[in-house]
């Protein structure tokens, strides 16, 4: 969460920055005048050591902001070096032309490290999905997914201003970064608003699923006789590993587990369950929900996290086929308990 907020207070930082200098207040004060921290070396770097954070695999990381940080400094530094070179300077015409090419230089070099950092916290997130189950098990990660596609356009939007600043030759540029600094204004609120709304969901589910360890299920699916003492191994590791909890589970995935064949594990689910796999797992989480839903135990439990918890990909899932199963909608089923 530290390196969330720390994102955006670094994009805050960059657009209040911006509007100060806009707004000429600092003018007639060099020092202040010239001097842009620039924060955007910071953006991708602190939402990766988030994402590596979040996904528990910072052990298994590259710690990408212990190189980053040092260049922002650095960054700095030349630009207190260009001050007290030039500030001997009386035209200030070139002044402002020599400072605005050194400083897109600058940008320049940071938006190709910031794209690239960017781009390698998506490759961690899409390749390595096997290095944090754990957080699957609680999160898809869709709102995280949402926020990469969010975040290219702001790369588009950054380089579009980028080009049309060196297309001007560094003077009359400005009006280019506005649909960034909306873009960003707009990001920054929908960033704080997914980051309290998943972390108090992350949260509840951690405390549902703790509550939850020492429940069981019951269950009374008919079983044929031909193929009893296979499904009963089948039925039987599925509650009492809670597998049916995991959104992401698959046939193949609990015949590997079994020891089975995908072809043995289909005959026998389809010849004893007399329904398909997702029939069959869904009927599971759809009396799981309802146990919670009926529960007194459980009322502080949001809707949200008693279908994601009971194994549901989304809340719009769970209310899709918990309504086909009941004929009434999560909310209404406790409301009529």
């Amino acid at each position: 969460m530290i390196y969330l907020n720390l994102t955006i207070l670094s994009i805050s930082l960059n657009n209040l920055q911006s509007w100060v200098l806009a707004k000429e207040l600092f003018q007639h004060k060099f020092m202040l005048d010239y001097i842009q921290i620039p924060w955007h070396f910071l953006f991708a770097p602190f939402f990766y050591m988030f994402l590596i954070h979040y996904l528990e695999i910072v052990n298994k990381s590259l710690k990408i902001l212990r190189l980053i940080l040092p260049l922002f400094f650095v960054a700095i530094l030349l630009q207190v070096s260009f001050v007290l070179l030039y500030s001997g300077t009386t035209n200030v015409e070139k002044l402002n032309f020599i400072y605005e090419k050194y400083t897109s230089i600058e940008e320049i070099f940071s938006f190709i490290i910031s794209i690239g950092v960017f781009s390698y916290a998506f490759y961690v997130l899409y390749k390595k999905e096997n290095l944090f189950p754990k957080i699957l098990s609680f999160d898809n990660l869709r709102w995280i997914y949402l926020f990469f596609i969010i975040g290219s356009i702001g790369y588009l939007l950054w380089c579009t201003a980028l080009i049309i600043k060196v297309k001007m030759n560094f003077t009359g540029f400005i009006f280019s970064y506005y649909p960034l600094r909306i873009y960003t204004t707009l990001l920054i609120f929908w960033l704080g608003y997914q980051s309290a709304k998943q972390f108090s969901l992350l949260k509840e589910r951690r405390s549902l699923r703790a509550v939850l360890r020492t429940s069981e299920v019951k269950d009374t699916t008919t079983i044929e006789e031909k193929y009893e003492e296979e499904f009963t191994i089948i039925h039987n590791y599925i509650l009492s590993n809670k597998k049916f909890t995991e959104s992401k589970i698959t046939r193949e995935i609990l015949a590997e587990e079994l020891g089975m064949s995908k072809s043995k594990f289909s005959t026998i689910m389809n010849s004893s369950a007399q329904k398909s796999f997702i029939e069959y797992m869904n009927e599971l989480r759809v009396k799981q929900a309802k146990k919670l839903l009926t529960d007194s135990n459980y009322n502080q439990y949001t809707i949200t996290a008693v279908g994601l918890e009971s194994g549901f990909k989304s809340r719009s899932t769970f209310y899709t086929v918990f309504k086909k199963h009941t004929g009434k909608t999560p909310a209404e089923f406790r409301a009529k308990k």
